[in-house]
């Protein structure tokens, strides 16, 4: 809740930095502490990568829509209105072969309605159609006559053809489900992304730190050193080795302030903030006491991932290929079959008063006496990408479970990594303080106070470096199988909220 409020806060104050003009300053700095989860859970909320991750998504959501509605009877109405024609006729005489122009004058108009429904089991196609026509005749006399179809029933149906509603009736939910854990992965990805920026300000900070630190520790020593010089207790070379180090310091602190505002302009970007938020990020306390079982991240990778997805969609576009060239080779038939009622009249009640049937039933077929073995050569190259894809997956998933498994080894030994790096660095931090007290007591050359000075800088670096290690890891395998493992539960989304 708290973490909720604080992302709110913010958000709502870089609103108004972006859209308040003229009241605040260009030179006016919004500054504010951040700890690492209150970073992920604003990356998760605002930046423009977690955006366009959702309109992604959305973009999923509706082509799956698209694809249900294919399954549902669909009603269209359809019109002819005030087709008016007036020309030249050309009329063949059947008896004697004369060709006569008529003048031709008439306008017509109609009204249909139709029902459709697909037939996913068969690739069949049902309709149910009702319309009814009126052609008025202006010359050589005025008249009008009504055509209706009260009912008219069609239905047709391919005997050997490949049925596109039946594999997407399979494919197409899995690639709905697909594009939802993409997009949770696409959020994990944030995460990882939002962790590598952080470590990357607080590392800049902790340097710029240390920078400035060094700078007021070598004033104080060159101060001391200038007294020991006077009295003969130190040579001209360690003066000027000081002296040196100072201005180097100077020019450390200016070199660390210019990455930390390269930094900082990285996350703030990312995040979705302009350069008037500064940020002050929180050094994690310490990191959890975890140990992952490969068997359970495999298990859970293969539940909940895309990636096994993503194989099983490859190896059904495969047998997908096979199947619509088998269809496609050989003889093609298909049956068509209509059935409906018919009357015309003078008028709209003799239209439709005794209607007469009509019925059309056909079938069609196609056989290719020689096609040189086109439909063949097909079939068989269709059998052999099939043969290669299912290869290709087999060795993806042998190469994924690899990866994972030498991610859940390098995790599970950071822990230890951590804890010793934190020791080093306590023990780096004090040798660092007692070099500093023995050489302004003369007890000290500079040479080994240097030493002490570069072990104090690795050892803290180290430390920060260890803790993003850790983070990075953790939420690199928690993309990887879309599992909370510090809160024990699958990394799921408000899909329906996000869709409404």
């Amino acid at each position: 809740m708290v973490r909720s409020l604080s992302t709110l806060f913010i958000s709502l104050t870089y609103i108004v930095v972006l859209f308040s003009p003229g009241e605040i300053s260009a030179q006016q700095r919004y500054r504010y502490t951040m700890t690492l989860e209150e970073v992920i859970e604003t990356a998760r909320e605002q930046s423009p990568s977690a955006l366009v991750a959702k309109h992604n998504f959305i973009a999923n959501y509706w082509q799956f829509r698209s694809f249900k509605a294919q399954f549902l009877p669909s009603v269209s109405l359809g019109a002819v209105l005030a087709s008016y024609d007036r020309s030249l006729r050309a009329l063949q005489n059947s008896q004697t072969g004369e060709i006569n122009y008529i003048v031709n004058n008439n306008m017509n108009n109609s009204l249909n309605l139709s029902v459709s429904q697909n037939i996913p089991l068969t690739g069949g196609k049902v309709s149910l159609t009702t319309s009814l026509n009126r052609l008025d005749q202006f010359s050589p006399n005025n008249t009008y006559t009504y055509n209706s179809n009260p009912v008219y029933l069609s239905y047709t149906q391919p005997l050997k053809a490949y049925n596109t509603l039946k594999w997407e009736k399979i494919t197409e939910p899995k690639k709905f489900e697909k594009a939802k854990r993409e997009y949770l992965e696409s959020l994990e990805e944030i995460n990882i992304s939002a962790v590598n920026l952080f470590f990357s300000v607080l590392s800049a900070q902790s340097s710029l730190e240390i920078a400035k630190k060094r700078h007021v520790s070598t004033e104080i020593s060159l101060k001391m050193a200038q007294q020991r010089f006077e009295i003969g207790t130190i040579s001209n070379n360690d003066l000027l080795q000081l002296r040196l180090g100072l201005y180097n310091s100077s020019l450390e602190i200016g070199d660390k302030e210019a990455a930390l505002n390269i930094s900082m302009l990285r996350l703030l970007s990312f995040l979705g903030f302009n350069e008037n938020v500064e940020i002050t990020l929180i050094v994690p306390e310490e990191i959890p006491e975890v140990q992952l079982e490969f068997s359970d991240v495999y298990s859970k990778a293969i539940e909940y991932s895309s990636d096994m997805l993503k194989n099983e969609l490859s190896i059904l576009t495969a047998e997908q290929a096979v199947a619509q060239a088998k269809s496609s080779n050989g003889i093609q038939a298909g049956i068509s079959a209509q059935f409906g009622l018919t009357q015309k009249g003078g008028d709209l009640q003799s239209a439709y008063r005794n209607p007469m049937d009509q019925e059309r039933i056909g079938v069609t077929l196609t056989l290719p006496i020689l096609d040189w073995g086109l439909g063949k050569g097909r079939v068989k190259l269709a059998q052999s990408r099939e043969d290669v894809v299912r290869t290709q997956v087999d060795q993806s998933i042998s190469q994924y479970r690899q990866d994972l498994l030498i991610k859940v080894l390098e995790f599970n030994k950071l822990n230890d990594k951590y804890n010793i790096s934190l020791a080093a660095d306590s023990i780096a931090k004090l040798r660092y303080d007692m070099a500093i007290e023995a050489f302004n007591n003369g007890n000290l050359d500079i040479l080994r106070l240097n030493s002490a000075q570069a072990d104090f800088d690795n050892s803290a670096a180290r430390y920060i470096s260890e803790i993003g290690n850790f983070w990075k890891s953790y939420y690199t395998i928690r993309k990887l199988s879309l599992y909370d493992y510090l809160r024990g539960r699958e990394v799921t989304a408000d899909f329906d909220k996000m869709i409404n």
